[in-house]
């Protein structure tokens, strides 16, 4: 997630050739080549959008693209035109996402499916309820996981014909992080093995904060174009997992595979990892630091401020940042001081840090759409690609939102950060995954100036502007009445279409309890018919 005044960020070798901005620029493998500065001005004009009052953010948005677009509608339509058709549904189908401890690693070191027989019993239980579909997070440490390109599908082959025949739809997350740290780093699923051996030599393969703390969870974007794992790129070795993975399943593709959500960041959402849970460094709600401290990343930065014309901008990210816990008040940088992200240098760093993130989307999803459409074209089959985002829905009433800055989304009371998002989205015909589809604004202390709601209804808002298919997600477990009625309310959009599905996090234990079981059913039923 990025702003709408990206300058360039120095990605190499972006596929696809030029990248297309929503302002309707074409940039170079993401580099301005000419009259930077001037540039620079000319977004930051097209990005405008009303500012706050009173800290209050005003939900209908001016256009942050101005009258020019990617593609017209027509042309738009023609490049997803590999996505599912009907935009407005009257039910929503439910996927529930797979138990977090569902696979371990035996006496051996070799993955396993745990549990296979409740798992066989529970999704014979969840298709009696109505439920669509199952969620399967597909982990690149568990296929790939001893060699470069040795892929294996064993375990997959084993869990899809099981859900296959409890007669079952399947929404595929393709997984490049780590889940580690939600088990305290003694359990889960880590990066591949080789790619673990890489990063013990050279700790800037992962993203890096101010204090030198590097965060093994999910290769830093600073080296998506660099050849550092057995000679092939980080984009390489994501496109090359793709391919393998939709030759061998090339039979569910369209068929039993209804969707396929491609990781773009830690827990599969386009993000810097700036607010990390489970080592402590972070608790809800600080506004997180900024992750742009590995080599890769900060030569980066150096390359653009020089092209700038200030390579003394290329140095250091923004002083006066606070730390991972702070609140925005009395951090300067998140104020509206000399030193702010209002200032010249601010802007500067804000526009190079989410421009690397939509680099990243871009390069990724392009890979995506192509391995996709190419095997679709063959099968005349139909998969929705999806993208999620992350849900940093706190200090979202300030001026500043430094916690959606931190993570890499420009968007604050004078630009609309998630604009460029979905233009990328829709130029590579891709849904967007939304977050906190259980959440509402008077749940949560005013204190912390947060608004899933507003978050919401912002994200809705560029999706029907850019006319890409919007799916969902709840943030927390629940299985309380009002909390699965706030989802079900939140399934339908503003302007009253339906989102294209809902997935459900996640099966355990819980759901089967009888009180939650007696809520969760009549849910289910009550998504399955008219909206």
């Amino acid at each position: 997630m990025t702003e709408t005044g990206v300058i360039g960020c120095g990605c190499r070798g972006v596929t696809g050739g030029n990248f297309f901005h929503p302002g309707g620029f074409s940039l170079k493998s993401c580099f301005l080549e000419q009259s930077t500065k001037r540039n620079r001005n000319f977004f930051r004009s097209v990005s405008m959008i009303p500012p706050f009052k009173r800290g209050r953010f005003i939900t209908k948005l001016r256009s942050v693209a101005g009258n020019s677009r990617i593609f017209s509608m027509d042309a738009r339509e023609k490049s997803r035109s590999f996505v599912l058709v009907s935009s407005r549904h009257k039910r929503v189908p439910v996927f529930v996402m797979m138990p977090i401890d569902t696979f371990g690693i035996d006496a051996s070191g070799c993955p396993k499916i745990k549990r296979l027989k409740a798992l066989t019993v529970s999704l014979k239980a969840l298709k009696l309820a109505g439920v669509h579909g199952i969620a399967v997070e597909v982990w690149w440490g568990i296929v790939e996981r001893f060699s470069p390109l040795e892929f294996k599908w064993s375990l997959y082959e084993e869990l899809f014909r099981l859900i296959s025949e409890a007669g079952l739809k399947l929404h595929v997350a393709l997984c490049f992080h780590s889940n580690m740290h939600l088990f305290g780093g003694k359990g889960g699923i880590s990066l591949p093995l080789w790619i673990r051996e890489i990063g013990d030599v050279n700790k800037d393969i992962y993203y890096r904060d101010k204090s030198g703390f590097s965060n093994n969870d999910y290769l830093t974007l600073g080296v998506d174009q660099l050849p550092l794992f057995g000679g092939r790129t980080a984009v390489q070795c994501y496109e090359d997992f793709m391919l393998s993975f939709s030759t061998k399943f090339e039979p569910y593709l369209g068929n039993v595979i209804e969707e396929i959500s491609i990781g773009l960041g830690p827990s599969g959402e386009l993000r810097y990892p700036a607010h990390p849970s489970g080592d402590g460094r972070w608790k809800f709600p600080g506004i997180g630091e900024f992750q742009c401290h590995d080599k890769y990343m900060m030569e980066d930065l150096m390359a653009v401020a020089s092209q700038e014309g200030k390579p003394q901008w290329g140095s250091r990210d923004p002083p006066n940042t606070g730390c991972y816990n702070s609140f925005p008040s009395g951090v300067p940088f998140f104020e509206e001081g000399n030193d702010s992200f209002l200032s010249d240098y601010g802007r500067f760093f804000l526009e190079w840090y989410s421009g690397k993130l939509i680099c990243h989307a871009d390069a990724i999803l392009a890979k995506a759409a192509d391995v996709l459409r190419r095997r679709q074209e063959e099968e005349k089959s139909s998969v929705m690609l999806v993208a999620k985002i992350g849900g940093i829905y706190w200090w979202y009433k300030t001026s500043s939102h430094p916690a959606e800055l931190t993570a890499g989304y420009y968007n604050t009371s004078l630009r609309d950060g998630y604009d460029p998002v979905a233009s990328v989205l829709s130029r590579h015909g891709a849904a967007l995954n939304i977050p906190c589809l259980d959440m509402a604004d008077s749940e949560i202390p005013e204190k912390y100036l947060c608004s899933p709601e507003g978050l919401r209804r912002q994200i809705h808002d560029v999706s029907k502007k850019w006319t890409i298919h919007v799916t969902g997600r709840n943030t927390s477990e629940r299985f309380d009445e009002m909390g699965l009625r706030q989802i079900r309310e939140n399934c339908v959009q503003p302007n009253g279409d339906t989102l294209r599905s809902f997935t459900f996090c996640r099966m355990n234990e819980k759901i089967f309890r009888v009180e939650n079981w007696n809520n969760f059913v009549p849910f289910i039923r009550q998504m399955s018919a008219d909206m």
